[in-house]
């Protein structure tokens, strides 16, 4: 069954800037209890704790997300260098959330399975705290497709392993497919401030979000493996031909619930590597640790742009 893109009804719907979540059974639930992120509609004020929300940034890793609040805190003169932020969601080790003014940050762990239980609690906990005008952006690594380790790739439309825009879902049993449509008007922005920095390569291409980190993005060195050099070879070309820039696990689906639901979304990741010369990450730490600040900077200076009213 195909999701096909918003109807003119919901088009009209989404344009008051609102987060409107695709359940009605949620208006007649008494409590929603947001259990992986340890919140509830109960005993949390969500609108008090997250009304002012305007931006919302996640990515794979607690400590990552801590580190980008720090900065961001910091770009927009709302902390100190090195100041500390509480997880606000301390009474679960599922996921990490930290907030900064008008910027939230949220850990969604690895993998399709794993961002998506988070992106549903994340979009009723905007809804719930009647959140407008909102921007979310995925942040991110990645393996690169033709590009040098440290390039960042703003993604212009997440593909499956078959170079397709979709995501698609087994629900009851049956097949659901969903648009995976990204924000063009947030990907130009993107790119200007890419250029505006000028500090690292930055490209617009599209992503292809996979099942698996080994045979799905066709590694060599995995526990099982089924094909040669040479089928891998063929596969990555084929993907850098149908405009494929980077690989990573998580796109599709935070493209496909995001735009579902009415927030504009983007997709930037670092690439750690090029795939077409190799499977595995060498680079050292403190090379690898510079590369995952570049998509900070980024979406940093596209939030200060932003508040500015640039």
């Amino acid at each position: 069954m195909a999701v096909p893109g918003a109807s003119a009804e919901e088009h009209e719907r989404h344009s008051d800037g609102f987060v409107h979540l695709c359940n009605p059974n949620i208006a007649a639930m008494k409590e929603d209890i947001l259990y992986h992120f340890s919140l509830s509609t109960r005993t949390h004020d969500l609108p008090a704790m997250f009304g002012d929300v305007k931006f919302v940034c996640v990515g794979g890793s607690p400590s990552r997300m801590k580190s980008f609040i720090q900065y961001v805190a910091v770009e927009l003169g709302l902390g100190r260098p090195g100041e500390d932020y509480p997880n606000i969601c301390s009474g679960t080790d599922r996921y990490a959330m930290f907030k900064v003014g008008p910027v939230l940050s949220v850990s969604h762990g690895m993998g399709i399975p794993s961002i998506a239980i988070m992106l549903h609690e994340l979009l009723k906990l905007l809804f719930h705290a009647r959140c407008s005008g909102v921007t979310v952006i995925r942040i991110g690594t990645s393996g690169g497709i033709g590009l040098e380790p440290g390039s960042v790739v703003i993604t212009r439309q997440a593909v499956d392993a078959c170079f397709r825009p979709e995501f698609e879902q087994l629900v009851l049993g049956k097949r659901v497919t969903r648009s995976t449509d990204l924000d063009a008007r947030l990907v130009g922005e993107l790119a200007q401030c890419a250029a505006d920095l000028n500090e690292f390569p930055t490209v617009v291409g599209n992503t292809m979000c996979t099942l698996d980190f080994y045979e799905g993005q066709g590694r060599l060195d995995g526990a099982l493996c089924c094909y040669t050099e040479q089928d891998k070879q063929e596969y990555l070309r084929a993907a850098h031909e149908a405009g494929v820039r980077n690989i990573e696990m998580e796109s599709s689906v935070f493209a496909a619930m995001c735009s579902a639901c009415g927030l504009p979304a983007a997709v930037v990741c670092v690439t750690l590597l090029n795939r077409l010369q190799g499977d595995q990450i060498g680079s050292p730490h403190e090379v690898l640790a510079e590369y995952q600040q570049r998509p900070q900077r980024l979406v940093g200076c596209f939030i200060k742009k932003r508040l500015a009213g640039a």
